[in-house]
């Protein structure tokens, strides 16, 4: 009997742990977009654009990194074709080196590239080098570049233009010879098709890939719909071949993974990351403050979890502004 008498002990501790763990309510922060959080070692690292340049803050904290005070890492010099437009920049850690990948422009949005930053330091925390444009195959438009690793292969993935027309927005993939070098074609691998993609109206938009592996299974969780529109909402490829590379490798969920409602507009461009002790799965993203808010935003995270039968990661409703949900696990 003594294992029964320990294990209503150990129901009763984590009972009493639960019923002290404290809440907490979104937004954790009243302004911001695409907001991208990683995790390394102990601390939680927040990039983001503003005011002209690329910031990232730090700290122990899940929930206090959105209001740490940021560094300026990157201010670009005035006069080139990457000085305006930073958007949605994307903190990585490849090869023991800190690297950055953030689209900008000249002051047209046509002319949007991605751009790579290095900075070879443990701490990401302080001044980045610009190593130069991101040279994506087909030289379109290009925006909201990601980095994934597949079986000790880097690639790129990002969303696009076909061609020269702002028409539809595209995911592409490319592979990488190292995280400034892309080698060989890129390969369409999403386009909007389903009716949840197109709400947003024209141009018709996938963008903002983020990698999400877990269990041996990969995903890229991308937005859709016009992120200017009401109906903002993520969806989910799943890597079903070994190649990467083979369009026929990517299947699409059919219906969207995460969308808003009457309490909770436009959710999208998230990224993903754990609590303090490891435990729990967390989605950070952007909504919008309010209906025909339009790109006036502000930051929410909730938890997700993946499913033990099948693997996809799921995940319940947006969790609306003002509403009481429990901390990280470990944030106590």
């Amino acid at each position: 009997m003594r294992w029964c008498w320990l294990w209503v002990l150990g129901v009763l501790v984590f009972a009493a742990r639960l019923g002290a763990r404290e809440r907490f309510e979104n937004p954790v922060a009243k302004h911001g977009a695409d907001p991208w959080v990683i995790r390394e070692g102990d601390r939680y690292y927040y990039c983001h654009a503003g005011r002209g340049a690329v910031w990232v803050s730090s700290s122990e904290s899940l929930l206090k990194v959105f209001s740490a005070k940021p560094v300026e890492v990157w201010r670009p010099q005035s006069g080139m074709s990457w000085s305006k437009g930073l958007w949605a920049p994307e903190l990585h850690r490849i090869d023991g080196a800190w690297y950055i990948y953030v689209a900008a422009d000249d002051g047209e949005n046509a002319n949007h590239r991605m751009q790579v930053l290095r900075r070879r330091d443990d701490d990401p925390c302080g001044p980045f080098e610009h190593v130069s444009p991101l040279a994506l195959p087909g030289d379109c438009w290009a925006i909201d570049g990601t980095a994934l690793q597949v079986g000790g292969q880097l690639y790129h993935v990002w969303s696009g233009w076909e061609g020269r027309e702002n028409s539809e927005q595209n995911l592409y993939i490319c592979r990488m010879k190292d995280p400034v070098t892309p080698t060989g074609p890129r390969v369409l691998i999403s386009r909007p098709e389903y009716d949840w993609e197109l709400r947003g109206g024209s141009p018709k938009v996938n963008e903002g890939p983020t990698a999400l592996q877990h269990g041996g299974d990969t995903f890229i969780v991308y937005s859709a719909s016009g992120s200017w529109s009401d109906h903002y909402c993520l969806g989910v490829l799943k890597l079903v071949g070994e190649d990467p590379m083979a369009p026929e490798s990517w299947v699409k969920m059919k219906d969207a993974w995460f969308e808003g409602s009457s309490k909770v507009i436009s959710p999208g461009h998230a990224s993903f990351t754990v609590s303090p002790d490891g435990r729990e799965h967390w989605i950070v993203y952007h909504v919008a403050r309010h209906a025909g808010a339009g790109w006036d935003r502000q930051i929410h995270i909730q938890p997700f979890d993946f499913n033990s039968r099948h693997g996809a990661p799921e995940i319940r409703g947006p969790v609306r502004a003002g509403q009481k949900i429990y901390k990280p696990s470990g944030e106590w």
